[in-house]
């Protein structure tokens, strides 16, 4: 679906969308209320809705201490006007007591091609009512896949021809038109266009999935694009994940859906007259090569502009020449709407410098490693050949290095370069050239040509390319190292989330799942990607085996059923609907995936009856000591059962609560009885990662919390304040210490400056995370990973203290615990959450904290406070006492003196 786009960098972003969002605030006194930020399925006006029940959420804008929704009324027509009608709309819910903001629609059965408009009134905690100035709109789509008019055509079923295929088709109109939908479907990768002007500004729609189990279809408005008479419809189309051309260990060159792309598409066009005409796909389209000569979207595009067939896209070119297209059937029998936040070019970067070896070599410095592509301007002959290749280092005579990334590539032949455009030129002026269905993770660009070129700085610009998710988080401390690491972190978190979320950008793009439950906290607290991880674990579903087992990588081609899977990775079917629910407060996800987690549960239930689990990677890639793989794996299938536990009391399925609740009892009595060490504290050999996962993932019993608490500071100051972890101990040191009360210590490792850590990454100028701690591994050295990412939610939880509450989710109760670490003098985070905006800022003076708490409406607080030495605490200049406080909303001062 077409959304609004928002593009700067993070910070700048995060502080656009909190200006928005005040303008978008009607103006009202402390006095009143007003709902605003209304959104449909967690999109703002979205088209090309297939939900029957779709969900409405907004917030409440009130600055009064205390300020609370106590009942709502949503109003929903398919006329705008409508909604301000005494009675007779579609759907009134009436007044409903209630303090909720996310409410599912549940009037009349939708109907296909139809805008909806809908409003939300409310009453604050006097009763005053309010109502939403603007009305939101969502239009639904096919609904149903009898809906489809157009078939599904190709150029061929060739899937080892490689030049990127062309189809158009010349349609009239005489009728003035009121609106126009354009609904696309593709095996592959698409661009439309329409009278010569590609059509939004989505790239590689649509999103990887499990082509032979769901397609997914995108929604565009063209109403404005169509003119009347002649109309040209222009498709091009790309292999992406579907026709896997390039060879590597992941054999995505064998899939079993693969076949040359294709696509279906209606045109529905609706007159001002009410009469409907939809233009569909079909035999009397007409197809032909384009100048994309190779396109992989694991390597790169090679784009030979001297068969470029200008004006290919408009109404007055001449297509005799052309082919008929063939029919195909759809690659599944459940093509859906792609309802999520899509990927686009959101950031432009110019060369930070440029170096000249001679006329014909150049590299190109971005100064920052990006997920995205690379766009040339240059002038030369016909025939001139560039080779742009993507590096993320360089060798020391300053040239491009691969060997990093190409490790798990395995070619043929010579032909496909890993990360290396070629653009042939056609001698015709000044060319630009940017990929169209691809994306590399690099920061330099070699640029080599078959003949002298004068290149300068600004003759390449980067782009960073990624799921356009809007910001929700924002960090910012006195420590310099601290904040960036911040940056780096989400740089590396966005460079991963391409419709789903992948390990690295460049040698694999792989959705690892063990690197997505690390990161999932650090996304949420940072970035609205509830649409992405929905797509993403319908995903999961999808691959996922009648008997419970799942691929280490989702999507796959059947690649990793037999590797890389177990509780320790494959834990995302359980952890990350979780975290849906802990951020957002929607049960839906939950409920969607009920029946996976159990399946999925009972699955190491029946192959490992004692209730401890062997079956995983363990601690992957540690810096030194190793831990038992049963040990990690236990705690992960631990988690998931208490998750299927809760969740089973959250749905109301008593008999499942009471089973899994004993079995996590099970494990957990089973695991302290193999590996805790009563008499010490200390689990098995009592490293780092041994003492962190038991505590993080509640393993502990209570009574031990404290001594094996003490037991990995200890260790962690016997291994002079430094990381002793792989990705698994990572997730947990910095929250096990902070939460048990060696906050002081977390932040100490945290703030390292030398190896192993991520500030000696920073101080050898990363602006992304690395694959390994040490900068000069031989493997497993990718330079932009997300798997060490906990550390950007740590922030928010173990300094900031920002947390949601189990018992009240989605921040409707903010738990507040915040951390005055030693070496900080000043920490400020916000996030925001479904009821808006919460802040955690604390500043330490001399010999006082001042600690400034936001609230927003509608939502509470639990604040516990952190004992400061021989200093008596006030709030709002007030004396207080006690360890903890309850909060309404608003904005409150604490102060330590």
């Amino acid at each position: 679906m077409e959304l609004a786009s928002t593009n700067s960098n993070m910070i700048r972003q995060f502080c656009l969308i909190l200006l928005l969002l005040s303008a978008a605030r009607p103006s009202f006194s402390q006095t009143s209320a007003y709902p605003f930020k209304l959104e449909t399925e967690y999109l703002v006006n979205p088209i090309g809705l297939d939900q029957p029940s779709p969900r409405f959420t907004w917030q409440m804008a009130d600055q009064r201490q205390g300020a609370r929704q106590t009942a709502y009324r949503i109003v929903m027509d398919t006329d705008s006007l409508g909604l301000s009608k005494p009675h007779g709309q579609l759907w009134n819910t009436g007044w409903v007591k209630s303090d909720r903001n996310l409410v599912q629609f549940s009037g009349p059965a939708l109907k296909p091609f139809t805008r909806y408009y809908w409003r939300v009134d409310l009453a604050d905690q006097k009763g005053k009512q309010s109502k939403s100035v603007q009305a939101a709109s969502f239009e639904t789509g096919m609904m149903n896949m009898e809906n489809w008019k157009g078939s599904w055509i190709s150029d061929s079923e060739n899937i080892r021809m490689k030049p990127a295929p062309y189809f158009r088709k010349v349609v009239e109109t005489h009728k003035k038109i009121r609106s126009a939908r354009a609904y696309i479907a593709a095996a592959g990768l698409y661009e439309l266009s329409v009278n010569g002007a590609k059509i939004g500004n989505h790239r590689m729609d649509p999103m990887y999935t499990r082509f032979d189990r769901r397609t997914l279809y995108v929604t565009y408005d063209v109403t404005t694009s169509l003119v009347n008479g002649k109309n040209a419809i222009g498709v091009l189309l790309g292999n992406g994940w579907y026709n896997h051309q390039s060879t590597a260990v992941w054999d995505f060159d064998r899939a079993p859906w693969r076949n040359r792309p294709a696509f279906c598409l209606d045109l529905r066009i609706t007159y001002e007259d009410g009469t409907v005409e939809t233009i569909t796909s079909g035999k009397d389209w007409k197809t032909a090569l384009s100048p994309i000569v190779f396109n992989s979207i694991y390597t790169a595009e090679h784009y030979d502009a001297r068969l470029e067939k200008t004006g290919w896209n408009t109404a007055a070119f001449d297509d005799s020449a052309w082919k008929n297209v063939i029919n195909r059937s759809a690659p599944s029998d459940h093509i859906v709407a792609q309802a999520l936040h899509p990927i686009r070019n959101v950031e432009e970067i110019a060369a930070k410098s440029l170096k000249k070896f001679n006329d014909t070599t150049y590299v190109f410095d971005l100064g920052r490693n990006i997920s995205g592509v690379s766009e040339i301007t240059v002038k030369g002959a016909a025939g001139t050949v560039l080779r742009l290749k993507h590096a993320e280092r360089l060798y020391p005579n300053g040239r491009a290095d691969l060997s990093n990334i190409d490790v798990h590539y395995r070619p043929t032949d010579n032909q496909d370069p890993f990360q290396t455009d070629i653009l042939t030129l056609s001698g015709k002026g000044e060319e630009t050239f940017m990929p169209h269905f691809n994306y590399k993770g690099f920061q330099y660009v070699e640029v080599t040509s078959s003949v002298p070129v004068e290149l300068n700085k600004t003759s390449l610009v980067g782009y960073f390319m990624h799921s356009d998710v809007p910001v929700t988080g924002n960090v910012n401390s006195s420590e310099p190292l601290i904040n960036k690491i911040w940056s780096a972190t989400n740089n590396s978190y966005l460079s991963n989330f391409f419709g789903y979320p992948t390990d690295c950008p460049q040698r694999e793009k792989n959705g690892w799942t063990g690197d997505a439950q690390i990161a999932i906290e650090t996304g949420l607290y940072n970035f609205d990607g509830i649409t992405v991880y929905e797509k993403w674990l319908a995903d999961h579903r999808d691959e996922q085996q009648p008997n419970g087992v799942l691929p280490s990588i989702i999507p796959t081609d059947g690649w990793g059923y037999e590797w890389g899977n177990g509780p320790d990775w494959t834990s995302t079917i359980a952890i990350i609907p979780w975290n849906i629910y802990l951020f957002y407060g929607d049960q839906r996800l939950l409920a969607d995936c009920y029946l996976n987690i159990k399946k999925y549960v009972d699955h190491i239930d029946e192959g490992y009856p004692t209730g401890l689990t062997s079956w995983g990677l363990g601690d992957w890639v540690p810096v030194k000591s190793k831990s038992p793989v049963e040990l990690t794996s236990t705690c992960y299938y631990y988690a998931d059962a208490l998750i299927l536990a809760k969740t089973a009391k959250i749905l109301g399925k008593k008999a499942d609560f009471e089973k899994y609740t004993a079995l996590a009892r099970k494990i957990k009595d089973a695991f302290n009885a193999k590996y805790l060490h009563k008499e010490t504290g200390i689990y098995g050999d009592g490293v780092q990662t041994e003492l962190s996962v038991p505590l993080y993932w509640g393993i502990v019993p209570d009574e031990y919390k404290a001594r094996v608490a003490q037991s990995l500071a200890k260790r962690v100051e016997a291994d002079g304040f430094h990381l002793d972890v792989g990705l698994l101990g990572t997730k947990a040191i910095l929250n096990a210490l902070s939460e048990n009360g060696y906050a002081d210590i977390a932040y100490k490792v945290a703030a390292q400056k030398t190896y192993p850590s991520w500030g000696w990454w920073m101080e050898n100028g990363a602006t992304t995370l690395y694959e390994n701690w040490p900068i000069d591994a031989k493997s497993d050295i990718s330079m932009n990973h997300i798997m060490f990412g906990e550390i950007g939610a740590w922030l928010y939880k173990g300094i900031a203290g920002i947390k949601p509450d189990p018992a009240s989710p989605g921040f409707k109760n903010v738990i507040l615990e915040p951390h005055f670490v030693k070496g900080l003098d000043h920490f400020e985070a916000r996030h925001m959450g479904p009821y808006g905006n919460i802040l955690s800022s604390w500043t330490r003076k001399s010999n006082s904290v001042s600690y400034q708490v936001e609230i927003p409406a509608n939502a509470t607080a639990s604040v516990i406070l952190p004992a400061e030495q021989n200093l008596k605490v006030y709030l709002d200049g007030k004396l207080i006492t006690g360890a903890a406080k309850q909060l309404p909303s608003g904005t409150y001062t604490f102060e330590w003196k």
